[in-house]
């Protein structure tokens, strides 16, 4: 092995100018199958629009030092120049997003393998979607290209799949609640008449003393 990284899985978190890139929904990414070779690294920084010639010489000159501290910066990466683990990780994600992006927009038969590597196939495919749209087919997807096959393979994921959904009748109008009328105002209760006086009863007069009858 030309360095001594140590094996990780692919990076989920990804800032920056990977916001550009689209998650397949019924695709989840492998991790990073192996560590790249010089020459595979560079074909990879390459394809993504860096400044880098592709031979398999270690990766210390300058032009390839410069090339993956532009591409550490970009990714808010611990920039250093140098392609450890991290960087590796980045790196295969990214390019298997790009395949899955070409995968939704021109359906190739057979569809491009989701791997780390940006080979011959996946440098056609960038060919051929520059091609659609009228651009230079240099076989490089930059961030601009990448930005753009991401927001059509999104529009097409987007789609509803099978029939489209029935129109929802509208619901009835409800009639209004009548108008509750108002309550009779209660008629006042007449004013009870006071009771009359009662008339003193008159007093009677003493019964009359009967005069004893005379003795004859």
């Amino acid at each position: 092995m030309w360095c001594g990284f140590e094996k990780s899985g692919t990076t989920i978190a990804i800032t920056c100018l990977v916001a550009a890139s689209v998650v397949i929904s019924d695709t989840v990414f492998a991790a990073r199958q192996r560590n790249y070779t010089p020459q595979e690294f560079r074909s990879v920084l390459r394809g993504l629009g860096y400044n880098v010639k592709v031979t398999n010489t270690p990766l210390t000159d300058e032009e390839t030092k410069k090339a993956i501290s532009e591409f550490q910066r970009g990714y808010k990466l611990t920039v250093d120049g140098k392609a450890g683990p991290k960087t590796q990780d980045f790196a295969a994600n990214i390019v298997q997003i790009l395949q899955g992006n070409l995968n939704a927009v021109l359906k190739p038969s057979p569809l491009l393998p989701r791997d780390q590597f940006y080979g011959t196939r996946t440098e056609e495919l960038v060919k051929e979607y520059q091609k659609k749209n009228q651009q230079q087919e240099t076989g490089i997807a930059n961030l601009a290209l990448r930005q753009k096959l991401d927001v059509e393979a999104k529009a097409i994921l987007g789609q509803p799949a099978g029939s489209p959904k029935p129109t929802t009748s509208p619901k009835p109008t409800v009639s209004p609640k009548p108008t509750v009328s108002p309550k009779p105002t209660a008629s006042p209760k007449p004013t009870v008449s006071p009771k009359p006086t009662a008339s003193p009863k008159p007093i009677v007069s003493p019964t009359p003393t009967v005069s004893p009858t005379p003795t004859p």
